[in-house]
């Protein structure tokens, strides 16, 4: 563990029990969905690559149209 999560974990085992819960909660919540986001990210590579190739190939042919934010 580094001293830096050592100093978090010193000073939220200083809240109360039902804070403590609920930054637990929390943060067992963020790196489950961090976990969920890689893996996901990790499975969908090649669907990504794809679609970036495809918009290259686009904007080679002249085939794109730039981005107008006042039209947003």
């Amino acid at each position: 563990m580094t001293k830096q999560l050592e100093k978090a974990f010193e000073e939220a085992s200083k809240l109360p029990e039902v804070e403590q819960n609920a930054l637990a909660k929390w943060l067992l919540d963020e790196l489950h969905s961090e976990r969920e986001w890689a893996q996901t990210f990790a499975e969908s590579e090649d669907v990504l690559e794809r679609l970036a190739n495809e918009a290259l190939d686009e904007k080679r042919k002249g085939e794109v149209t730039p981005l107008d934010l006042d039209r947003l």
